[in-house]
């Protein structure tokens, strides 16, 4: 498909040719009039596209998924996975399509997927449509976490449809174009392994490894690798996720990557005041997946995909058990990366006094103190370089404390890596509220200003002080929804 003179869009369909089983060919309903909300362009240099040809009438109809590629066969992906603890088999693309994969300018290939592209053979009794809300925040929520350098699919664009969306009223639709290095997930794997079909669930790891983890292909044991490597990147992942207060909110095993990207932004959040606790979610009524059950719902999943590789690993079972076993304690990785990452948070270099008896100490206190996650960190670091106040003043103890800082300060903290390393600007949820009802009812300008001061999280400006406050007492409990 030509997008401008001498420029062509190419997308490759490597899923459909390597996993047809797990791949229905299907096409995005017609969008009555597209029109672009928000649009990543810098994204779009990246990617390779052309992107003033991308906001012309052809440019909205390929972005809606309406004006498809010579060669392109979009299609919807079959997945299963474990929601809330409870398996479903058939889960899938209810209201997403894979348009194809792309290499960016850098030879990596990238997923281009919709989400609110209308009904599939998945959608379960859904309507296949989004609204403008909740596609604006994953697209708010997914480039702020790229910008804080948390590895997350990316969004290219949000788009109105024209087409009234039914909810509890009636909201105005949209679609999201997202990016993501592939969308193969643990629900992927097993969907595989529910049919029984060990030449499936060999091929979709042998896709996974050359897509994701080339390095295992040469492994002595290919597939035992891969689940190090899954293991690896997912602990590193999530370790970033609790350095930053994020609270992803439905962590169901279809929604952990094999690739370590962060996906599906429905009822996520970041935490204000500091509590493991924290639960944003309308849906998570237990609390399943609070901040500080993140972890262990982590290593939970990985567990499930480990059960689905084991046919691969050894022909007996109970041969590949131990090795399986063997290879998860990979996921402690988790907890040298969360440690690593608290003492640059603190500003203590890698080879300073041992730093957990502060730690202990610390967290409690923000705990007793419902301190500001975000804002402690932040000020923390104007205490390293003389001025304890701001911090001081955020602890119903401040002598406790001043007691903690003392010894704290012995470690000589380092001002500059903690400035690099604790953000100022999160998307905090009152203005991403603000954003979106704003939007919805026409306004973006909220919208744009959030994401510009979200783009450069660790660098202070003037003019932005707002958004690096916490919420008002009044802003009340807050509650996010998934969308659907």
């Amino acid at each position: 498909m030509s997008v401008a003179p001498g420029t062509t869009i190419t997308l490759g369909n490597r899923f459909l040719r390597d996993l047809p089983e797990m791949a229905v060919p299907w096409r995005a309903q017609v969008a009555a009039e597209p029109r672009l909300l928000v649009f990543n362009e810098p994204l779009a240099v990246e990617l390779g596209l052309d992107a003033q040809w991308l906001r012309s009438s052809d440019g909205l109809r390929f972005l809606v998924g309406n004006l498809v590629p010579d060669g392109a066969t979009p299609v919807a992906q079959a997945y299963a996975g474990h929601q809330f603890g409870g398996y479903v088999p058939r889960l899938g693309d209810g209201r997403a399509l894979l348009l194809g994969e792309i290499a960016d300018a850098d030879g990596r290939l990238r997923d281009i997927h919709l989400k609110g592209s209308g009904r599939t053979p998945f959608a379960r009794g859904g309507d296949g449509l989004a609204a403008v809300g909740p596609m604006l925040r994953e697209y708010v929520i997914s480039e702020a976490m790229h910008a804080l350098g948390i590895s997350t699919t990316r969004s290219l664009a949000v788009l109105a449809t024209g087409t009234a969306v039914t909810r509890e009223t009636l909201l105005p639709g949209a679609l999201l174009v997202r990016v993501a290095s592939s969308h193969l997930r643990v629900g992927s794997f097993q969907y595989a392994s529910a049919t029984g079909d060990i030449g499936l669930l060999r091929r979709l790891a042998d896709h996974a490894i050359a897509r994701h983890h080339p390095e295992a292909a040469h492994a002595e044991q290919p597939y035992l690798a891969l689940f190090e490597g899954v293991v690896a990147a997912q602990a590193s992942l999530v370790a970033r996720w609790m350095l930053v207060g994020f609270i992803h909110g439905v962590m169901n095993t279809d929604n952990m990557t094999i690739s370590g990207e962060t996906i599906d932004y429905g009822p996520c959040a970041f935490m204000e005041a500091y509590d493991p606790d924290t639960v944003f979610s309308s849906i998570d009524a237990w609390g399943r997946y609070a901040y500080g059950n993140q972890p262990t719902i982590a290593a939970w999943n990985l567990a499930r995909f480990a059960e689905t590789l084991l046919p691969l690993i050894a022909d007996d079972i109970n041969d590949a058990i131990p090795l399986i076993e063997e290879a998860f304690d990979g996921f402690h990785q988790y907890h040298s990366a969360w440690l690593a990452g608290l003492r640059a948070k603190l500003g203590l270099p890698a080879g300073a006094e041992p730093t957990e008896p502060l730690i202990d100490e610390l967290l409690p206190m923000l705990q007793e103190s419902h301190a500001d996650f975000t804002s402690f960190f932040r000020n923390l670091s104007a205490a390293a370089a003389g001025d304890a106040e701001p911090a001081r003043g955020m602890f119903v103890d401040p002598a406790q404390f001043d007691a903690w800082a003392s010894r704290w300060r012995q470690q000589g903290p380092d001002v500059d890596m903690m400035q690099r390393v604790n953000p100022i600007y999160i998307p905090r949820n009152h203005l991403v509220e603000e954003a979106l009802t704003a939007a919805t009812a026409g306004d973006l300008e909220p919208l744009n200003r959030l994401l510009d001061a979200i783009s450069s999280p660790y660098t202070e400006r003037p003019g932005l002080e707002r958004y690096a406050a916490p919420a008002p007492t009044d802003f009340g409990v807050y509650r996010t929804f998934c969308g659907t």
